[in-house]
């Protein structure tokens, strides 16, 4: 392990996404976005929808969007748990964009047989969708 790295990892319910060292993390935590480096004091906390970005062991920045979970720091190592994650480079941005619009029709709908959360929370994950992707997000 080089002197400034450390080691991440990003695990789905269906799959270990990421494994490898970086150089530094951003997670965007239920009280704010979390930064993380090298000898990082331990810590557990709760995750929220939006981008987690990494600069990877050769210097290049990564993004992904997560859905929300759970990160874990000790011993130079961190764990990320995400109920869904997608690499940015991964994200389809018209199906993203797609997302977005419907979840913003439902929204302005005022419907009672809307669900209201349910709408919300889609809307917050195709705009991490589209932020990952660094794509134009309206």
């Amino acid at each position: 392990m080089a002197e400034n790295t450390f080691m991440l990892e990003i695990v789905t319910p269906e799959q270990i996404l990421f494994k490898d060292e970086v150089q530094f993390l951003v997670a965007p935590a239920v009280e704010g976005e979390l930064g993380v480096l090298r000898n990082h004091a331990p810590l557990i906390s709760s995750l929220k929808i939006g981008v987690l970005r990494y600069k990877d062991g050769r210097g290049v920045q990564k993004r992904m969007a997560i859905s929300g979970g759970f990160i874990e720091v000790i011993d130079n190592a961190a764990r990320v748990l995400a109920e869904t994650a997608e690499h940015g480079e991964e994200v389809d941005v018209l199906r993203a964009r797609s997302s977005k619009d419907r979840a913003e029709k439902r929204l302005n709908q005022r419907n009672d047989n809307i669900n209201f959360t349910r709408a919300q929370m889609s809307l917050q994950r195709a705009i991490a969708r589209l932020k990952a992707a660094e794509a134009k997000v309206d």
